[in-house]
């Protein structure tokens, strides 16, 4: 059984995360530059990894992102669990503003981002069907609810291109499909980590109530900042108490999400395309192309 390596994705506003022996380390992938350097370092003995996913001091916007070099690189410095935590909107009244919510759905309005690490030479079909891992979002939850975190657990994040917020017809539009939170930056990341084999748990917090909602001015810059600041001391809280309670042992993922590729390769061992190939490899179990 392998030992654990939690990771953490800082979303807007969470650019360092303490922890004991911390460093930042530049890693190369072959998809590039992931969007900052990796910290790592220890939290109650477990090992921790953490990239801001914009980068420090907020350089990339959800479409800039390189999100495939940001999932290569932390698969390749070993990290089993992926916790994203990510600013979000919220679809209904009983989610306000400073809400920590842990979806287990996701709808992909995106279209102008690399979703895949893999294409022409090398195809393969990965099942998304239950895009979270239940252990991980079990372990978030008792996180949230040990450091009396106001949360909610379940239901589904839109997730847009953006950068630019909603308009009133579209948040109509996405109630309408029963949808919870509309965010920017959960996919393609969700779908990248079950590609890399990383179990994977969001946890969005609520810093407005998105273009719909009739009593609440429409979102602005503003106010995201103004509630976004307390969620992340919150945020900050919640990882030091997930990973100081976090399994030590990779506990296998009920759905799979660690053997996502098994089974899942659909091109013919003679028609695969070597350079890829070797892309592949650096994030990639031996035993799905054998």
């Amino acid at each position: 059984m392998a030992n654990s390596v939690l990771g953490i994705v800082g979303g807007s506003g969470v650019y360092d995360i303490a922890m004991d022996n911390a460093r930042w380390q530049r890693i190369d992938t072959a998809w590039g530059q992931p969007s900052d350097e990796l910290r790592m370092g220890e939290i109650g003995g477990l090992p921790v990894v953490f990239l801001p996913r914009h980068g420090r001091g907020h350089v990339y916007s959800p479409s800039s992102i390189n999100y495939r070099a940001n999932i290569a690189a932390l698969k390749q410095v070993g990290v089993t669990d992926l916790v994203s935590l990510s600013a979000v909107g919220s679809l209904k009244e009983e989610l306000p503003p400073g809400v920590f919510v842990l979806p287990d759905q996701f709808i992909d309005r995106t279209h102008r981002r690399e979703n895949s690490f893999f294409g022409t030479g090398c195809v393969a079909h990965v099942p998304f069907g239950e895009p979270v891992s239940p252990l991980l979002m079990a372990a978030a939850e008792r996180a949230l609810k040990d450091e009396a975190i106001a949360y909610s657990t379940g239901g589904t994040l839109v997730v847009m291109e953006g950068p630019q917020f909603s308009t009133r017809a579209e948040s109509e539009l996405h109630r309408s499909w029963g949808a919870s939170l509309i965010g920017m930056t959960a996919m393609p990341e969700a779908k990248l980590a079950r590609e890399a084999e990383i179990c994977y748990c969001n946890v969005a917090m609520v810093t407005d109530f998105d273009a719909w909602h009739p009593h609440h001015d429409v979102v602005d810059v503003k106010q995201v900042i103004a509630t976004m600041t307390s969620n992340v001391a919150l945020a900050k809280q919640f990882v030091l108490r997930l990973a100081r309670d976090f399994t030590r042992e990779h506990l296998a993922c009920p759905v799979r999400s660690d053997r996502a590729l098994d089974g899942a390769i659909m091109t013919a061992r003679d028609k695969r395309d070597p350079e890829l190939l070797a892309k592949l490899k650096t994030i990639c179990r031996a035993a799905p192309f054998e």
